[in-house]
């Protein structure tokens, strides 16, 4: 567990037995500020893959009654965007696969339509009315627009060491595998949400990037996030404290 970067981790690991039965998901998040009010506010962005051996022509949405009774699981792109808050939102946009490129080795590179993510840039919309988050239950979104085009710069990494080396994944030792290849991340660029605009700036973005990827998901999952932490005992942030 320390600060060594791999990209090699953040490429796509859908081969193999995880080409018919897994996932891998490319995770964002960072704090911007709106253009009319300062103000600051979260956003996330996450690009998730999965199973494409058994892709078909459309997305298939294993949420959906007829695809649980024929016993087909799911196979997409799925883009997701949102933000936390008072005026919190949740998008969702699905792509088939042959509607999707990915370049799979390091560096990952993955477009559809107008989004891409790849190590060094973030851009896409999702527009989703309300009819039809309402006639749409199985795409498990809100109603709401959100844009964004981006540049990462990932400055510090959270690196398991041997638990995701190759080795291991290549044996899939583990149901689920996780590497941080931007614990800190610094965000530059414009976000878009329902007609208002915010700037993210590097040293305010107080980013953070991550993946996952496997057959299976951790259960029980807690998933923790602070900031502005302060010791008890000095009173200082980690930073300042003194040993």
């Amino acid at each position: 567990m320390f600060n060594h970067h791999d990209i090699t981790r953040d490429a796509c690991m859908l081969h193999g037995p995880l080409a018919l039965h897994g996932y891998d998901w490319w995770w964002h998040s960072f704090t911007a500020q709106d253009d009319e009010t300062g103000e600051d506010k979260p956003f996330f962005i996450e690009f998730f893959v999965c199973n494409p051996a058994i892709a078909e022509d459309e997305p298939i949405l294993g949420q959906l009654p007829e695809n649980q009774k024929a016993g087909k699981r799911p196979s997409y792109l799925m883009v997701k965007a949102g933000t936390w808050g008072e005026d919190h939102c949740q998008l969702h946009r699905f792509f088939a696969w042959k509607d999707v490129t990915i370049h799979k080795d390091a560096p990952y590179r993955i477009e559809a339509a107008d989004c891409l993510a790849c190590e060094t840039a973030l851009k896409g919309s999702i527009s989703v009315l309300s009819e039809e988050a309402e006639a749409h239950p199985e795409w498990m979104c809100d109603a709401g627009e959100l844009s964004w085009h981006l540049t990462v710069d990932k400055q510090i990494a959270f690196n398991v060491g041997y638990g995701a080396s190759k080795p291991l994944r290549d044996a899939e030792a583990f149901a689920m595998y996780w590497h941080a290849e931007g614990m800190k991340s610094a965000y530059s660029g414009t976000v878009t949400y329902n007609g208002r605009t915010y700037t993210v700036r590097p040293e305010t973005s107080y980013g953070y990037a991550d993946k996952n990827w496997g057959r299976d998901f951790t259960s029980p999952w807690v998933w923790l996030s602070s900031n502005c932490l302060v010791s008890k005992k000095t009173g200082h942030p980690p930073c300042q404290q003194r040993f």
